[in-house]
């Protein structure tokens, strides 16, 4: 018994593609329905051919599994059935200490819902269906003020679709990684809020209803470091030696990988004396609604006018960092980018001030 993948030209351009099954001596082809460009024109149609032969030898697989069941009577286990809705919720339940990722995934819910109703089924997870969620989040989604999702809605949306369906594919629960076939939206550029430095210190010198929300929010002014992370540190992850100075020694939560991150004496002294091992950094933080309102009213009593959530103390770091004369480089390091082009857009906030300055000085009577 044996499964081939066997190629037939069909124009000067493209070739189909399908699979030679050979059971008992007798040779059967069954059709696929799939083309390859013969000679790629473009690193488009490479691509294209490159997935369209992942797919064709995921099928190959599946295709020799389904003969051998039924070859020896086994019986493999079927998710078929199962509601990949009530997969994506369990996954997102995994998040909820993430606030800000948590909330991404249950809007991204909220739209896979009126895009397919309450019910969607593994075997109903396919290539052209979820095609449908695109077009979906394109054509259909509104906000709650009935408008157009924006550009980085939509981007974020699918994607948080295309992880799950990463997850399922590796749990097993579908038989082949969608993912990789969904095209994506591009995403937009967003205007990200900072802090300056002399409203950092505005920030300082105010009061917080929330002792430890405070200390923790000018701790990540000045490490870049994500709440996500910043909420599970203990002392153990802090660590002082002669050669690399004080730094954090931790994994990302969104990334999974590992990070050691310098960090200076400022921040070392808002920590203030060292506790077990075990204990948290921040003991008491927690995301809520209570902690919000804190933050709102202490950036209103510091008298800034800025839009400020928590995770602009990254991007205030992030400015503060290139401002001071560190390399983009160091700086996408330093907040454990995976990509430069992801800390790029700091480096135009940098630009823009710069011209401000450039602008500021008095118009002279020149003649």
């Amino acid at each position: 018994m044996n499964v081939k993948i066997r190629k037939r030209l069909t124009s000067p351009e493209k070739s189909s593609l399908n699979l030679e099954i050979t059971k008992d001596g007798k040779r059967t082809t069954e059709s696929l329905g799939l083309f390859l460009y013969n000679l790629p024109k473009n690193k488009l149609e490479t691509i294209e051919n490159k997935k369209t032969m992942q797919l064709v030898e995921h099928l190959r697989a599946e295709r020799l599994i389904q003969l051998q069941d039924k070859q020896f009577g086994t019986h493999r286990q079927d998710n078929s059935k199962e509601n990949f809705l009530k997969f994506y919720e369990e996954k997102m339940q995994d998040r909820i200490d993430s606030a800000g990722n948590y909330g991404n995934w249950d809007s991204a819910l909220k739209h896979l819902k009126k895009c397919y109703g309450d019910v969607l089924t593994m075997d109903e997870v396919t290539i052209e269906n979820c095609a449908k969620f695109y077009q979906f989040l394109k054509d259909k989604a509104r906000t709650k003020g009935n408008k157009p999702l924006s550009q980085n809605s939509r981007y974020s949306y699918l994607n948080k679709l295309k992880a799950c369906l990463k997850i399922a594919y590796k749990e097993r629960k579908i038989n082949e990684n969608v993912s990789e076939f969904i095209k994506g939206f591009k995403q937009g550029e967003t205007n990200r809020e900072y802090l300056t430095l002399e409203e950092i210190q505005k920030l300082v010198d105010t009061e917080c209803m929330y002792p430890v929300l405070k200390k923790a929010f000018l701790f990540a002014c000045l490490t870049g470091i994500r709440w996500s992370d910043l909420q599970r540190l203990t002392w153990i992850n802090l660590r002082t030696s002669e050669k690399r100075g004080h730094e954090l020694s931790f994994r990302q939560q969104k990334t999974g990988g590992k990070e050691y991150l310098p960090i200076g004496e400022q921040a070392l002294e808002l920590l203030g004396e060292r506790g077990p091992d075990d204990e948290r950094l921040f003991v008491g933080l927690k995301y809520s609604a209570y902690i919000n309102v804190g933050l709102y009213k202490w950036i209103a009593d510091a008298g800034i006018k800025k839009k400020i959530t928590f995770h602009c103390s990254r991007h205030s770091y992030s400015v503060l960092l290139l401002e001071n004369g560190t390399d983009i480089y160091t700086v996408s390091k330093m907040l454990g980018h995976r990509e430069l082009k992801t800390t790029q857009i700091y480096a135009k906030i940098v630009d823009s001030k710069k011209m401000e300055a450039a602008n500021s000085i008095p118009r002279l009577k020149l003649k």
